[in-house]
């Protein structure tokens, strides 16, 4: 669990801002910070949030930060398609425990990018990009899931695209050629 309870290292004191991260680490900064958990967020609280966020970031260190945020949004793009396994469901409950503290995270985070315009750095918009998936992928890294409407009819089989490893939804490409 990533609550400051719960983190066994010292703070480490970590030169880094609310700019240098993207939206999903600083919701997990958050997380982690002393942010109570009942926290509304108002514009005149920005410098508290922002403390707030280098205070997580600083519990976590930025390597555990950042992975945690890439599986938080892995999993959150597999759950909005109801993809998640039971494995994947566990690992988030394990790592987030407190689902209503999580959103609460997630809303000033949000807050804090949306409404007041706090700026992104280009290697936290590279880094929110990349999600992560705990376990195994429905898809198994293929980027399509298979799936069909009735499981004792093969006729009916589908494939949907992977939200996390076939974002676009492209096929590959096929190239055919003749043989002479």
């Amino acid at each position: 669990m990533l609550t400051a309870t719960h983190v066994a290292s010292a703070p480490r004191s970590l030169a880094v801002s609310a700019e240098d991260l993207s939206n999903l680490e600083r919701a997990v900064a958050l997380y982690a910070s002393d942010m109570p958990s009942r926290f509304r967020w108002r514009r005149s609280e920005n410098a508290t949030v922002s403390a707030w966020i280098v205070q997580g970031a600083d519990r976590l260190g930025l390597a555990e930060l950042y992975r945690s945020a890439a599986y938080l949004q892995g999993y959150l793009l597999l759950d909005m398609a109801r993809s998640t396994t039971t494995e994947q469901d566990r690992a988030h409950r394990a790592r987030f425990r407190d689902a209503r503290r999580l959103d609460r995270a997630e809303e000033v985070a949000s807050s804090l990018t949306c409404l007041t315009g706090t700026g992104m750095s280009q290697a936290a918009k590279d880094r929110g990009s990349r999600p992560l998936v705990e376990g195994v992928c429905r898809c198994g890294g293929s980027g399509w899931i298979a799936d069909a409407l009735d499981p004792d009819d093969p006729t009916t089989a589908f494939h949907t695209a992977c939200p996390v490893h076939n974002r676009t939804g492209t096929r590959p490409l096929v190239v055919r050629g003749v043989a002479a």
